[in-house]
């Protein structure tokens, strides 16, 4: 009876294996989503989310994307427009220092935003952004911005983000983007909390 029994048993701690194997992948990968989403989108420009710049961050000038880059002097310039919001669970205003600026496809840009900590207290917010139109995105490229990075602004006390971009010169050759002549580049900061575990969760309410 054992060795008809044994096949049995080792079916079943297989079984119980693989299922506890796919338990702890989902559970893994439910805490890596969020990190592998927003990588995800700045590399690819998906989610309407700009690629950001693979030197972000480097100190070495010969790194820098920017260096190298050539405007587009037979193109159209591009009206890049700017939008700021925030939620309404974080008391701060937040809006940009200039309404568009116009660059052409491989010229650099530099834009401001302001953000008020509007509260008797100190607040932490993260910021997201996207561009519109959609397909865009991945042409637009970040090399030096505040998103996904916690702001910390104590009571009453405003300061300048700046945003150092370019529309990547090959937006000019796609077929595809015949046509888009302005683009929009938006920021929403929602109000960061942290939890037990001392994680960082943004809390989200409507803009």
């Amino acid at each position: 009876m054992e060795q008809l029994r044994a096949p049995f048993k080792k079916q079943n701690s297989s079984t119980l294996y693989y299922v506890l194997s796919i338990i702890m992948g989902t559970v893994a990968l439910s805490y890596g989503s969020v990190p592998m989403y927003k990588m995800i989108c700045q590399t690819t420009g998906w989610g309407g989310q700009p690629v950001r710049a693979p030197s972000h961050g480097s100190s070495s000038a010969s790194l820098d994307p920017a260096s190298h880059l050539t405007p587009v002097e037979s193109a159209k310039r591009l009206r890049v427009s700017f939008n700021g919001s925030v939620s309404a669970t974080l008391p701060w205003s937040f809006t940009p220092q200039q309404r568009e600026v116009r660059v052409l496809p491989g010229e650099t840009a530099l834009a401001f935003y302001t953000a008020t900590n509007n509260s008797a207290e100190d607040i932490i917010g993260v910021a997201t952004y996207s561009v519109t139109p959609g397909q865009v995105a991945p042409y637009f490229a970040k090399i030096q911005c505040f998103c996904f990075e916690e702001q910390r602004l104590k009571a009453g006390e405003s300061v300048d983000m700046p945003v150092f971009f370019y529309v990547d010169p090959e937006f000019a050759a796609d077929p595809q983007m015949r046509g888009i002549e302005s683009l929009v580049l938006s920021y929403t900061f929602f109000r960061a909390r942290y939890d037990r575990q001392g994680n960082l969760n943004v809390k989200p309410g409507a803009g």
